[in-house]
């Protein structure tokens, strides 16, 4: 099981990755890096927390696991 500060590493480094990409894409569709910048941001916000939570839950649950 992994602990609470591999948890958040992992998610950190993930929405990190995200909010990259995120950002190009929104930029490629705006045209602009402002909107682009604050949908990336939305997204790693509400994208933190989504994974964080999820991967508590997972957790919790004994299937799959030797």
């Amino acid at each position: 099981m992994d602990t609470k500060a591999r948890l958040i590493t992992k998610s950190v480094t993930w929405q990190t990755i995200g909010l990259i990409l995120m950002a190009a894409i929104g930029f490629l569709f705006s045209g602009s890096v402002s909107v682009g910048g604050g949908i990336a941001i939305a997204s790693a916000i509400v994208g933190f927390f989504s994974y964080f939570a999820h991967e508590l839950f997972w957790s919790r649950i004994k299937w799959g696991r030797h």
